[in-house]
């Protein structure tokens, strides 16, 4: 879809970037009326509150939250991975297992990983039922928009890539996203509820009935894409093993030629970035060559092994691990300070470790602030390319590609073609935050 042309990354700063009051005006019985349309209550305080769909049962009461209906959003185990894999060659069980031992991978291990996994998602399903909550169970190739207006909230049953993958196709600001970790001791689950509710989750349930839990509005990042050379079709990288042949743009293919000539205007990209943006060339050991605006102020050519755009939520991801220093390099930076005289205390282990873990801390930031932090990664200075800024705090982000075969990949799940003439604006706008739940250890 075209936008105006106020987005355009030669023009002004674009609107919405700024921190504006979430939800409407208010607007007495008429806002009420909207927001109940939805599905929504404007009780409580703090932002708008999704409300409970009008089901009847226990917790009905205050400010709490009971759906109707929901879509549990399962993840594919390494296990099932792997069956499908193969599936196509007719291996039966026996000659999964044989191959997956020459390749040094645990049978057993995959298949105790998958039943854990299995148990645990059953749990979550049975927990709803018994509230007499309508469940839609879907995994990956299931899950479309269909499913998400048909939910009252999503409930992602997996770690932190599932819960990704379930925000992914949430657009509307008001519809929760909850995520469940099934399989704790392997993963993460930064994203996720609690530990002590995978194996509890009826528990989690009444805290929503009773309101005793925080909404979180998690600040996303909205992409356009404008330019020559440019495709706005989408390549979900975990449904295809992206090969040579699939990422090769060496030779672009001519029934394609005509249109990618044609400088197109400003699209907004049908997806959302919960953790980050990435744009780079597909083949990392390639520098990556384009130029780039923050902030509206002057293009700046760079060479890099990529350009990292984050939330507060992708903060703690990628980002943070871009970026953290170890405590072997402040220890060094400290002595080097302290030999040219500009450090008069003693360095012990403990000041090492206290700088080091102040650093880093502050590369952190709260999922609800409306504000990206943006990363270079190793970038290329000499006297033809610069970097003034390798990291920082920014509104918004523009960049014009002059790579060669390279992709702007959206929460490591979703990619876009990038190459040479497209330029994309990165940005942040309030509408599009997702609404998740905090709930208590």
């Amino acid at each position: 879809m075209s936008v105006p042309r106020r987005y355009l990354c030669v023009a002004g700063r674009a609107a919405g970037v700024t921190s504006v009051p979430m939800g409407l005006p208010l607007l007495g019985g008429a806002r009420r009326r909207l927001l109940a349309s939805r599905g929504l209550s404007a009780a409580g305080s703090g932002p708008w509150w999704p409300r409970r769909r009008s089901c009847g049962g226990p917790g009905a009461a205050g400010g709490g939250f009971r759906p109707a209906r929901v879509a549990v959003v399962v993840k594919t185990t390494r296990y099932e991975f792997e069956q499908q894999r193969y599936r196509y060659a007719g291996l039966c069980e026996e000659d999964l297992k044989q191959l997956l031992a020459l390749k040094g991978s645990n049978y057993a291990g995959l298949l105790e990983r998958h039943r854990i996994h299995t148990k645990n998602v059953e749990h979550v399903v049975d927990s709803l039922r018994s509230e007499k909550i309508e469940v839609r169970l879907v995994k990956r190739r299931e899950y479309n928009e269909e499913t998400v207006r048909w939910a009252d909230a999503v409930i992602s049953a997996g770690g932190d890539g599932t819960m990704l993958l379930a925000a992914s196709k949430v657009f509307d600001k008001f519809k929760p996203v909850i995520g469940v970790n099934t399989d704790p001791e392997r993963s993460e689950g930064h994203l996720c509820l609690p530990v002590r509710y995978t194996h509890s989750f009826p528990e989690a349930l009444q805290k929503l009935y009773r309101g005793e839990f925080r909404w979180q509005w998690r600040q996303r990042i909205r992409l356009y894409l404008e330019g020559t050379g440019i495709n706005p079709v989408p390549v979900d990288l975990h449904e295809q093993q992206l090969s040579q042949e699939q990422h090769s743009r060496a030779h672009i293919n001519e029934r394609f030629q005509d249109q990618r000539s044609d400088v197109s205007g400003p699209h907004l990209l049908p997806v959302r970035a919960l953790n980050e943006v990435f744009i780079g060339e597909s083949l990392s050991s390639r520098a990556s060559y384009y130029e780039i605006s923050v902030d509206d102020g002057p293009w700046e050519k760079q060479k890099s092994s990529g350009l990292n755009v984050c939330t507060g939520t992708g903060s703690k991801a990628w980002s943070y691990n871009i970026n953290k220093v170890a405590n072997q390099a402040v220890e060094e930076i400290l002595n080097i300070a302290k030999k040219h005289g500009s450090l008069n205390m003693p360095l012990n282990t403990e000041l090492v470790q206290k700088v080091t873990n102040d650093y880093n801390e502050s590369l952190l930031y709260s999922p609800e602030e409306p504000k990206m932090f943006f990363s270079i990664r190793e970038p290329i200075v000499n006297r033809v390319f610069s970097s003034s800024r390798q990291r920082g705090f920014s509104s918004k982000v523009c960049v014009r590609s002059r790579c060669w075969d390279a992709c702007m990949v959206v929460d490591g799940g979703t990619s876009f073609e990038f190459n040479d003439g497209a330029i994309a604006s990165i940005l942040i706008d309030t509408e599009d935050a997702l609404c998740t739940v905090l709930l208590e250890e």
